[in-house]
């Protein structure tokens, strides 16, 4: 595709967001800022950019456990987004939902969802009242390979395909359903093949190319937007650090590990971009470094903001 530069800066930019946010989230867990457990996905960035990216300001998301970069290709505030993992009250859920739960409704991020596919028939429901009230907005819903052998999955995909709903579904296939390699958990070559099952279009791209996954994206968004469907968009990429964090990681090499952060999506992209003429190197540079000041004042931001009252604990939750 030919290359525009602004397009190509936002989403270096963003990738460098991702990137530099986990880093830091990851090393603030290690010291006892962040509890809970979290579920970082370092090495997915072009994934999550390429696909949110091909989305209209107000289209819908859907995400994961795993979905931190979704969140910030989204347009989230990082400063609200640092602030809820650290628990405080000026986070986007008060500090009540975390890194598993974090939802952005103003900016259309329905929130993560801590079930291994559990937002995959949401986004069901989410369609059918798109259709029903005769929007063209679409939603964008997330999963892992791991929840693509979930029943919901196949009741949900085909509910989709029936009915003729503005989804578009994005599996990030990271090679790995907690410690189960899709090699044993598949009989397929490729996830997105489950799609010929339900009447569907099903795509597979490089999930390590931002550009391949942002063209793959527009044209399932463009369909679902113009009446023709759903999409199983299937993104091959990987994750860099283990499922979850207290994975130990016995079911992979560190040989695997560094060949894929040779394909390094980032760097990937960034040297494309030199390559082609599209930024230079002191420009890039100042991408990465906006980033992380950007990271680092949002760490501040949610250092300085107030815990949540134990008072008001319990507003919110319904039952």
């Amino acid at each position: 595709m030919k290359l525009k530069r602004e397009l190509c800066v936002r989403m270096l930019s963003k990738m460098y967001e991702i990137r530099i946010f986990e880093e830091t989230v990851d090393d603030l867990f290690a010291r006892g800022l962040v509890h809970g457990t979290m579920h970082l996905s370092i090495g997915q960035e072009a994934s999550a950019v390429g696909s949110v990216f091909a989305l209209r300001d107000e289209d819908y998301i859907l995400s994961t456990h795993r979905g931190h970069g979704h969140c910030i290709a989204k347009g989230a505030d990082i400063n609200l987004m640092m602030a809820e993992f650290l628990g405080k009250e000026t986070g986007y859920c008060r500090g009540r939902g975390g890194s598993m739960h974090i939802a952005d409704i103003e900016g259309r991020n329905l929130g993560a969802n801590g079930v291994v596919g559990g937002g995959i028939p949401l986004a069901v429901g989410v369609g059918l009242s798109l259709k029903m009230r005769q929007t063209d907005e679409i939603v964008m819903g997330f999963f892992g390979d791991g929840a693509a052998n979930q029943g919901a999955f196949h009741e949900a995909l085909n509910m989709a395909a029936i009915w003729t709903l503005p989804v578009v579904y994005v599996c990030e296939n990271n090679q790995y359903g907690m410690s189960m390699s899709t090699n044993r958990a598949f009989k397929i070559e490729r996830i997105a093949q489950r799609a010929d099952g339900y009447g569907m279009v099903g795509v597979t791209v490089d999930g390590n190319d931002v550009l391949e996954v942002y063209e793959a994206a527009a044209k399932a968004v463009d369909r679902a937007r113009s009446g023709g469907g759903p999409t199983l968009l299937e993104c091959v990429t990987y994750r860099w650090k283990g499922h979850s964090k207290s994975d130990q990681e016995r079911y992979r090499t560190k040989d695997e590990i560094e060949a894929w952060k040779r394909r390094d999506p980032i760097k990937l992209f960034r040297e494309r971009l030199l390559t082609e003429g599209v930024i230079t190197d002191q420009e890039a540079a100042g991408f990465e470094e906006q980033a992380s000041r950007t990271i680092a004042e949002a760490v501040e931001f949610a250092k300085s903001s107030a815990e949540p009252d134990p008072d008001t604990i319990l507003e919110g939750v319904y039952a």
